[in-house]
């Protein structure tokens, strides 16, 4: 039998998992999941008369103008006006730092939680290390598994953005 990577009786929050030095693969297979690499076709939805070119213009306008060095600064310049113009097109709603609590090493706070009728969406936002930020949006998304056990609208789907 393999030993635990995890230590037991020890409390993990999502953010722990991002600082531990193992393979997103090691760290799921220690809640009974697997971790595979592959190309998939997301669903999509026409919204032809989005327009992104005055917000891309705006941040390229403003963001010279302010520091971005911490993932909350990100997070509140580079994501939440793109996650606001989305609601003027497509039926969502938008939980930001969601707390989350299955068990103690599957709890902490969600960066972004994105819903509609049918899906959810995981957003973590990390500065730079998005091997980390992809073992700590694996551990979230394992929780919001647990989580949403009687609600299974349909698929869980999880992305990490860079502020790079």
């Amino acid at each position: 039998m393999k030993k635990s990577i995890l230590e037991n009786n020890k409390s993990y929050s999502f953010s722990d998992y991002f600082k531990l030095p193992c393979l997103t693969r090691d760290i799921v297979a220690e809640f009974g999941y697997q971790f595979r690499f592959e190309k998939i076709e997301l669903p999509k939805k026409n919204i032809a008369h989005l327009n992104l070119e005055k917000l891309r213009a705006t941040f390229y306008k403003k963001l010279p103008h302010i520091s971005l060095n911490s993932e909350a600064s990100k997070r509140e310049f580079f994501i939440s006006p793109l996650l606001l113009e989305l609601l003027d097109y497509i039926e969502i709603d938008i939980e930001v730092e969601y707390p989350i609590y299955v068990n103690d090493q599957l709890k902490g706070n969600i960066d972004y939680l994105i819903h509609s009728s049918e899906e959810f969406i995981v957003i973590e936002a990390k500065n730079a290390e998005i091997d980390k930020g992809f073992t700590q949006l694996a551990v979230e998304l394992i929780a919001m598994d647990h989580y949403l056990e009687d609600d299974k609208r349909g698929l869980l789907y999880g992305a990490v953005t860079m502020g790079d």
